[in-house]
């Protein structure tokens, strides 16, 4: 844990198995070579996008909203698709073919 937040990682998050390494972009670079330096083993390393704020959906917000995502994933165009949203574990259940 010291390497990585010598390196300038902002948190280490404890996860069942694994941990999660919590860093500015800017740091990225950094705390992976950090890592490789002391020989630790990582799953996979990736900047990607955390949302400050997130929106409950449910019944029809929750069905069109999970099918924009997919119709958006389906693009060969689109590398990534990054949302804010929350739908119950129950809804997503229902909502499953």
């Amino acid at each position: 844990m010291e390497v990585i937040l010598d390196a300038g990682a902002d948190d280490i998050q404890e996860g069942e198995k694994e941990f999660e390494v919590v860093t500015d972009p800017g740091a990225f670079d950094a705390v992976k070579e950090a890592l490789d330096g002391a020989g630790i083993q990582y799953l996979l390393a990736e900047v990607t996008m955390h949302p400050q704020s997130v929106v409950q959906l449910e019944g029809k917000n929750a069905e069109h909203m999970l099918r924009l995502m997919e119709q958006l994933e389906d693009q060969d165009d689109v590398q990534k698709v990054y949302a804010n949203f929350d739908i119950p574990e129950g809804v997503m259940e229902q909502l499953s073919p």
